[in-house]
């Protein structure tokens, strides 16, 4: 068994090798650029991006045109949220947002915001679910944009994000849905979901970093949106630049073998995340499980201990590499945003760890890991002024 186990792959995931394989050839034998119209180098390397955006296109239920590729799903995101708030009819300044997504999509709606455009950031219950009637309540005449995540990448909670899709288009509202941590693990169809902008990540299902997607639906009136980037009017004007011809061979790939293995992949990784919570939850009081119990990804789990420092418990379990529930600086500990939102204490949300298992994770691990959590936890109790049993 390697050591340390890797339990956070929603933050990364390691390319797969019949990944690396589709992309080695992008590197040496077909490396021209997508954009050179003139000679053959250019011809193949246009084929393969072409096929990329055709297999992407249809893993998702859209259409190849449909497909925008981005540097990674940050850019997705602000392209579509920005650029579609941007782009709003005279009179539709108001965004709505939710409270627990991902700085990918907040910080563009601040930024938003200071160009005087309102946003609204919607609460959340207990379990990280967004109630629609609030949503419903927040949605007036002047909005023309909501953004919400399929998964959350803290917790796992999905959202119901069909039912808010037809919500906005009783509203006439744009949808845009970042679905990064969605994608391979759960089934993502923009047509079952019915959104109208949807961002994708490649390094999140075991393709290569630096690139990603963002769906832009074919609609009447056409969907416009402001690019953030001028020079070259690249990906039908809407992201100027070279086109990454082996990142989006091996997105394409990435994404197909993901769908593929899914109906076998997903429900095997539940039983190791329940293994997971059932053998640290049993054998430790005072443990809080953060997220819907039955509208989660298969791979995420994440856990708060009362009484315990959780910067000081992740560096204690050497065995696995794990994320905290917080964003901690030695000089500034800042509890997660989304475990605050979801109305965890700072203290709990200072004490969480969240787990997020993968193709290469064995039951084994899964028990050497719960056995490391639930020594660490029990040895920082021990001498924590925080545990008052």
């Amino acid at each position: 068994m390697k050591l340390p186990i890797y339990m956070d792959h929603n933050a990364t995931t390691p390319v797969d090798p019949r990944v690396l394989e589709a992309m080695l050839p992008c590197f040496t034998e077909h490396f021209g650029n997508a954009a050179s119209r003139t000679h053959a180098y250019g011809w193949a390397a246009a084929k393969l991006a072409d096929g990329a955006r055709a297999r992407i296109a249809g893993a998702i239920g859209a259409h190849p045109e449909e497909i925008v590729f981005t540097s990674g799903a940050t850019e997705a995101n602000n392209l579509a949220i920005k650029g579609a708030a941007r782009a709003l009819a005279p009179g539709r300044t108001h965004v709505v947002t939710c409270a627990t997504e991902h700085k990918a999509v907040l910080d563009p709606c601040a930024a938003l915001a200071r160009e005087g455009i309102s946003v609204t950031l919607l609460p959340v219950d207990g379990d990280g679910r967004l109630d629609l009637e609030r949503l419903a309540g927040a949605l007036t005449p002047a909005t023309g944009l909501v953004s919400l995540m399929l998964a959350n990448n803290e917790t796992g909670t999905l959202h119901p994000i069909a039912a808010v899709a037809a919500l906005c288009r009783e509203r006439g509202v744009l949808l845009h849905c970042d679905a990064t941590q969605a994608a391979g693990k759960v089934p993502v169809d923009v047509g079952a979901l019915g959104v109208d902008l949807l961002s994708l990540s490649a390094h999140k299902l075991y393709g290569p970093k630096g690139v990603g997607a963002l769906y832009v639906g074919r609609r009447k009136p056409r969907l416009r949106l402001i690019p953030l980037l001028d020079g070259g009017g690249h990906e039908q004007g809407l992201r100027s630049g070279t086109l990454n011809v082996p990142g989006v061979v091996g997105f394409a790939r990435a994404l197909e073998i993901a769908v593929a293995e899914m109906a076998v992949e997903a429900p095997r990784l539940a039983g190791l995340r329940d293994r997971l919570q059932d053998a640290v939850v049993s054998r430790l009081e005072a443990v809080t499980v953060n997220g819907d119990p039955d509208h989660r990804l298969p791979n995420t789990l994440n856990l708060s201990f009362a009484g315990v420092d959780g910067a000081a418990l992740l560096v204690g379990v050497r065995e696995a590499a794990l994320a905290s529930g917080s964003a901690c600086t030695s000089a500034d500990p800042k509890p997660s945003h989304v475990l605050l939102a979801m109305g965890r204490s700072k203290a709990l949300a200072n004490a969480s760890l969240r787990f997020s298992l993968g193709r290469g994770n064995t039951a084994a691990e899964v028990e050497t890991v719960a056995a490391a959590v639930v020594r660490e936890v029990e040895r920082l109790r021990t001498n924590s002024p925080l545990w008052r049993r």
